[in-house]
């Protein structure tokens, strides 16, 4: 079990970096234009960003999720320890305090979308584009009431 913990302003750069892999990972549908958009966004907005970190015994960030209010805006894990319950841990860290606990994974992910089913999380919704109105169909999903 990873020790979970706030981001602080010194783990930007590792954040950045995991974030970068995880959609290395999963976001194969992305465009290299819209891949590179959203990289500057990010990495200008996340070493900002109130982060729960889910850190190693070496407090190396393994994943990190942020939340706005009950609605889970960013779930990524390190590809490198993909299936070993890190997701599961964050979304149960928030769930405990937040409830209903709702998401938005794109269509496109199916990885993602089994992660989210697997956690009883259930579609709400569909959108045709993505939060920026790029053409990224979402799926809006729900876990408990």
């Amino acid at each position: 079990m990873n020790t979970l913990r706030p981001s602080l302003p010194s783990d930007a750069e590792a954040v950045v970096d995991l974030w970068r892999r995880a959609v290395d990972a999963t976001h194969h549908f992305l465009s290299v234009d819209d891949r590179r958009a959203i990289d500057a966004e990010v990495a200008g907005f996340l070493p900002q960003a109130p982060l729960l970190l889910a850190v190693d015994a070496d407090d190396r960030p393994q994943g990190f999720m942020l939340l706005d209010g009950s609605h889970m805006e960013a779930l990524f894990i390190d590809p490198d320890v993909h299936g070993r319950g890190i997701g599961r841990q964050l979304v149960e860290h928030a769930l405990a305090r937040h409830h209903p606990l709702t998401t938005d994974v794109n269509a496109q992910n199916p990885q993602a979308l089994g992660f989210y089913l697997r956690m009883g999380f259930i579609e709400t919704g569909r959108s045709d584009l993505d939060s920026q109105g790029r053409p990224y169909p979402l799926i809006h999903l729900r876990l408990g009431d």
